[in-house]
């Protein structure tokens, strides 16, 4: 099925795109800078679902920045949607059957680590899969991976590092932290964010690691970027809302802009 959309989105563009974005809860408007624009709707891509969660508008946009094609997806689709993990993963097929190289993933989440604010940044150095799904279940796409795709070094080291230089020098608040992906779409309890920080992660999402498998699976080299948006349950005393996660996401675009346009300037 990633061959056939693929197929449809090369015959609307004329370029091989070589940056793959995936954008996170109110952080589409990234995409708005993206230079001669083609928008394609995910409702006219065959075999695509739909996005439901505000955020997300539900397209991809191609077109360059610092003269480097580009494919950015403004809205992605989450296993608590009732989407299946193929369907989650599918965009980053399609993206890796498109030409790219490089994946940028992004997402809004919560700060499990007490030194983090709304509106800091973490660059993911690593990932904790506490979803309860893998995307590679079932039969193995050997033109894409091989069955057992080693995880150590998920998220390719220099990238990481240019994240991380980029966000000094631009003064924006930033840290290398672990990530880790619950199904949602409750937010945890306190006792569940006290277990995760015990295990060692820094921040929380629904989101972002069947993607990243299966990119890394289909040999992407991947960086990671998560906009702190608010504080775990737990870490303050006040209830968790969505409306929350947009404000402060909204509030961060200017800097999330400067990061990621910056990183593509600098690769």
């Amino acid at each position: 099925m990633y061959k056939q959309a693929a197929k449809y989105i090369q015959s609307i563009i004329d370029t091989k795109p070589f940056i793959g974005i995936i954008l996170g809860s109110g952080l589409g408007n990234f995409a708005e800078h993206i230079e001669n624009p083609t928008i394609i709707n995910y409702s006219e891509i065959p075999g695509f679902p739909q996005t439901t969660v505000a955020g997300h508008k539900g397209q991809f946009v191609v077109g360059k920045m610092y003269n480097k094609n580009i494919i950015a997806m403004q809205g992605r689709f989450h296993y608590y949607e009732g989407n299946d993990p193929y369907q989650i993963v599918l965009p980053v097929r399609v993206m890796k059957e498109l030409g790219i190289e490089i994946l940028i993933v992004t997402n809004a989440s919560g700060g499990i680590n007490k030194d983090f604010k709304p509106g800091d940044f973490m660059i993911i150095k690593d990932h904790i899969n506490f979803s309860g799904i893998n995307p590679l279940i079932g039969p193995n796409f050997d033109m894409l991976g091989p069955r057992f795709p080693d995880m150590t070094h998920v998220y390719d080291d220099r990238l990481t590092d240019l994240m991380m230089d980029t966000a000094y020098r631009l003064n924006i608040n930033a840290y290398k932290g672990i990530y880790v992906m619950m199904s949602g779409p409750s937010y945890e309890t306190p006792a569940e964010i006290n277990m995760l920080r015990i295990l060692g992660a820094d921040a929380v999402g629904m989101s972002t690691v069947p993607e990243v498998i299966a990119a890394k699976h289909a040999g992407l080299k991947i960086v990671g970027v998560s906009c702190i948006t608010n504080m775990a349950a737990g870490v303050l005393d006040q209830p968790l809302t969505h409306n929350e996660v947009i404000k402060t996401a909204d509030k961060s675009e200017k800097s999330f802009i400067s990061l990621i346009s910056s990183f593509i300037c600098n690769i």
